[in-house]
Protein backbone atom coordinates (compact mmCIF):
# COMPACT_ATOMS: atom_id res chain seq x y z
CA UNK A 1 0.00 0.00 0.00
CA UNK A 2 2.75 2.25 0.48
CA UNK A 3 4.15 1.46 -2.30
CA UNK A 4 1.18 2.51 -4.73
CA UNK A 5 1.18 5.89 -2.57
CA UNK A 6 4.44 6.85 -2.74
CA UNK A 7 4.77 5.71 -6.71
CA UNK A 8 1.35 8.11 -7.24
CA UNK A 9 3.26 10.76 -5.09
CA UNK A 10 6.52 10.29 -7.63
CA UNK A 11 4.26 10.63 -10.34
CA UNK A 12 2.30 13.39 -9.58
CA UNK A 13 5.26 15.35 -8.56
CA UNK A 14 7.04 14.14 -12.32
CA UNK A 15 3.94 15.73 -14.00
CA UNK A 16 3.96 18.87 -12.05
CA UNK A 17 7.38 19.14 -12.92
CA UNK A 18 6.88 18.57 -16.80
CA UNK A 19 3.61 20.81 -16.59
CA UNK A 20 5.86 23.39 -15.01
CA UNK A 21 8.81 23.24 -17.64
CA UNK A 22 6.59 23.36 -20.37
CA UNK A 23 4.83 26.13 -19.10
CA UNK A 24 8.40 27.82 -18.81
CA UNK A 25 9.28 27.22 -22.15
CA UNK A 26 5.82 28.47 -23.26
CA UNK A 27 6.34 31.77 -21.46
CA UNK A 28 10.40 32.15 -22.65
CA UNK A 29 8.39 31.39 -26.12
CA UNK A 30 6.21 34.45 -25.76
CA UNK A 31 8.59 36.55 -24.58
CA UNK A 32 10.81 35.96 -27.56
CA UNK A 33 8.19 37.28 -30.16
CA UNK A 34 8.34 34.53 -32.13
CA UNK A 35 7.19 30.64 -33.11
CA UNK A 36 9.42 28.73 -35.11
CA UNK A 37 7.53 25.70 -36.92
CA UNK A 38 10.92 23.50 -37.54
CA UNK A 39 9.67 21.89 -41.12
CA UNK A 40 11.04 22.16 -44.70
CA UNK A 41 10.51 25.90 -43.71
CA UNK A 42 10.98 28.26 -40.91
CA UNK A 43 7.92 30.30 -40.53
CA UNK A 44 8.41 33.32 -38.15
CA UNK A 45 5.25 34.90 -37.03
CA UNK A 46 5.83 38.22 -34.76
CA UNK A 47 3.26 39.37 -32.85
CA UNK A 48 1.66 43.10 -32.44
CA UNK A 49 4.37 44.61 -30.62
CA UNK A 50 6.71 44.37 -33.55
CA UNK A 51 4.55 45.40 -36.32
CA UNK A 52 3.90 49.20 -36.60
CA UNK A 53 2.75 51.68 -34.03
CA UNK A 54 0.16 53.87 -35.46
CA UNK A 55 0.56 56.32 -31.80
CA UNK A 56 4.62 56.37 -32.75
CA UNK A 57 3.87 56.93 -36.11
CA UNK A 58 1.66 60.08 -35.35
CA UNK A 59 4.61 61.48 -32.80
CA UNK A 60 6.96 61.43 -35.31
CA UNK A 61 5.31 62.90 -37.78
CA UNK A 62 4.11 65.38 -35.12
CA UNK A 63 7.55 66.49 -33.78
CA UNK A 64 9.15 66.61 -37.59
CA UNK A 65 6.58 66.43 -40.71
CA UNK A 66 7.78 63.46 -42.83
CA UNK A 67 9.27 61.66 -39.52
CA UNK A 68 6.32 59.68 -39.50
CA UNK A 69 6.56 58.44 -43.24
CA UNK A 70 9.83 57.76 -42.47
CA UNK A 71 9.04 55.38 -39.54
CA UNK A 72 6.35 53.36 -42.08
CA UNK A 73 9.08 53.34 -44.88
CA UNK A 74 7.12 55.32 -47.27
CA UNK A 75 10.40 57.18 -48.30
CA UNK A 76 8.26 57.92 -51.53
CA UNK A 77 5.98 60.44 -49.76
CA UNK A 78 8.80 62.57 -48.77
CA UNK A 79 9.26 64.63 -52.00
CA UNK A 80 4.95 65.24 -51.63
CA UNK A 81 5.25 66.25 -48.09
CA UNK A 82 8.35 68.55 -48.23
CA UNK A 83 7.55 69.88 -51.39
CA UNK A 84 4.37 70.98 -50.33
CA UNK A 85 5.82 72.83 -47.46
CA UNK A 86 8.07 74.69 -49.65
CA UNK A 87 5.65 75.67 -51.96
CA UNK A 88 3.14 76.80 -49.39
CA UNK A 89 6.16 78.71 -47.50
CA UNK A 90 6.89 79.91 -50.99
CA UNK A 91 3.60 81.68 -51.77
CA UNK A 92 3.22 82.57 -48.24
CA UNK A 93 6.12 84.77 -48.63
CA UNK A 94 5.05 86.21 -52.00
CA UNK A 95 1.92 87.73 -50.87
CA UNK A 96 3.63 89.04 -47.54
CA UNK A 97 6.51 90.49 -49.86
CA UNK A 98 3.24 91.75 -51.91
CA UNK A 99 1.31 92.95 -48.47
CA UNK A 100 4.23 94.93 -47.78
CA UNK A 101 5.09 96.78 -50.70
CA UNK A 102 1.33 97.93 -51.65
CA UNK A 103 0.59 98.78 -48.21
CA UNK A 104 3.65 101.08 -48.49
CA UNK A 105 2.57 102.69 -51.27
CA UNK A 106 -1.00 103.13 -49.93
CA UNK A 107 0.30 104.81 -46.72
CA UNK A 108 2.40 106.95 -48.95
CA UNK A 109 -0.16 107.77 -51.30
CA UNK A 110 -2.67 108.38 -47.87
CA UNK A 111 0.32 110.90 -46.21
CA UNK A 112 0.52 112.89 -49.08
CA UNK A 113 -3.27 113.54 -49.87
CA UNK A 114 -4.33 111.34 -52.18
CA UNK A 115 -6.99 110.06 -50.31
CA UNK A 116 -9.43 109.96 -53.05
CA UNK A 117 -10.57 106.86 -54.83
CA UNK A 118 -9.79 108.32 -58.29
CA UNK A 119 -6.48 110.54 -57.31
CA UNK A 120 -3.31 109.10 -58.50
CA UNK A 121 0.35 110.20 -57.08
CA UNK A 122 2.69 111.94 -60.02
CA UNK A 123 4.51 108.79 -61.38
CA UNK A 124 1.87 106.11 -60.11
CA UNK A 125 -0.21 104.39 -61.95
CA UNK A 126 -2.65 103.16 -59.51
CA UNK A 127 -5.43 104.60 -57.79
CA UNK A 128 -5.78 104.74 -53.92
CA UNK A 129 -8.47 102.65 -54.37
CA UNK A 130 -6.44 100.34 -56.51
CA UNK A 131 -3.71 99.88 -53.49
CA UNK A 132 -6.52 99.41 -50.92
CA UNK A 133 -8.03 96.63 -52.77
CA UNK A 134 -4.71 95.01 -53.85
CA UNK A 135 -3.21 95.19 -49.93
CA UNK A 136 -6.75 93.57 -48.88
CA UNK A 137 -6.50 90.76 -51.84
CA UNK A 138 -2.72 89.91 -50.93
CA UNK A 139 -3.82 90.23 -47.11
CA UNK A 140 -6.54 87.34 -47.93
CA UNK A 141 -4.41 85.07 -50.06
CA UNK A 142 -1.54 85.13 -47.24
CA UNK A 143 -3.78 84.02 -44.45
CA UNK A 144 -5.41 81.62 -47.10
CA UNK A 145 -1.90 80.19 -47.58
CA UNK A 146 -1.03 80.30 -43.86
CA UNK A 147 -4.55 77.53 -43.50
CA UNK A 148 -3.43 75.53 -45.87
CA UNK A 149 -0.03 75.34 -44.66
CA UNK A 150 -1.98 73.99 -40.96
CA UNK A 151 -3.92 71.84 -43.16
CA UNK A 152 -1.06 70.31 -44.94
CA UNK A 153 0.27 69.32 -41.70
CA UNK A 154 -2.45 68.19 -40.02
CA UNK A 155 -2.88 65.57 -43.58
CA UNK A 156 0.60 64.61 -43.30
CA UNK A 157 -0.06 63.39 -39.56
CA UNK A 158 -3.71 61.55 -40.39
CA UNK A 159 -1.48 60.07 -43.52
CA UNK A 160 1.26 58.75 -41.09
CA UNK A 161 -1.41 57.56 -38.41
CA UNK A 162 -3.88 56.06 -41.48
CA UNK A 163 -0.54 54.26 -43.00
CA UNK A 164 0.78 52.56 -39.84
CA UNK A 165 -2.48 50.90 -39.31
CA UNK A 166 -2.72 50.00 -42.97
CA UNK A 167 0.46 47.92 -42.78
CA UNK A 168 -1.89 45.42 -40.46
CA UNK A 169 -4.04 44.02 -43.17
CA UNK A 170 -2.57 42.00 -46.44
CA UNK A 171 -3.64 42.84 -49.77
CA UNK A 172 -4.39 39.55 -51.84
CA UNK A 173 -1.70 39.89 -54.68
CA UNK A 174 -4.23 37.90 -57.11
CA UNK A 175 -6.17 41.49 -56.49
CA UNK A 176 -6.66 43.25 -59.69
CA UNK A 177 -8.72 45.96 -60.79
CA UNK A 178 -8.67 46.83 -64.64
CA UNK A 179 -10.58 48.26 -67.01
CA UNK A 180 -11.12 47.86 -71.05
CA UNK A 181 -12.61 49.57 -73.70
CA UNK A 182 -15.95 47.54 -75.06
CA UNK A 183 -18.56 47.39 -77.54
CA UNK A 184 -21.98 45.81 -77.73
CA UNK A 185 -24.73 45.23 -80.10
CA UNK A 186 -28.53 45.48 -79.23
CA UNK A 187 -31.23 45.02 -81.22
CA UNK A 188 -32.58 47.52 -79.86
CA UNK A 189 -30.30 50.26 -79.43
CA UNK A 190 -27.62 48.99 -82.28
CA UNK A 191 -23.93 49.23 -81.40
CA UNK A 192 -22.62 50.85 -78.22
CA UNK A 193 -19.70 52.10 -76.71
CA UNK A 194 -18.34 51.55 -73.59
CA UNK A 195 -15.71 51.13 -70.96
CA UNK A 196 -15.49 47.91 -68.72
CA UNK A 197 -14.62 47.78 -65.42
CA UNK A 198 -13.10 43.90 -64.25
CA UNK A 199 -12.39 43.07 -60.63
CA UNK A 200 -10.56 40.19 -60.07
CA UNK A 201 -10.12 38.54 -56.70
Amino acid sequence: MKKHVVLAFAICIISAGAAFAQGTKAAVDRESDSLIVESQDTVLLKTYAARYNPRKALLYAAVLPGLGQIYNKKYWKLPLVYGGFIALGYAINFYQDGYINYKAKLFSNLENGYTGDSDIAPGDVYTTSTYRNVVDLYRRQRDFMIVLMGGMYLLQLVDAHVDAHLKEFDLNPQLKVSWYPSVEYNDLVGRTSGVSLVLKF
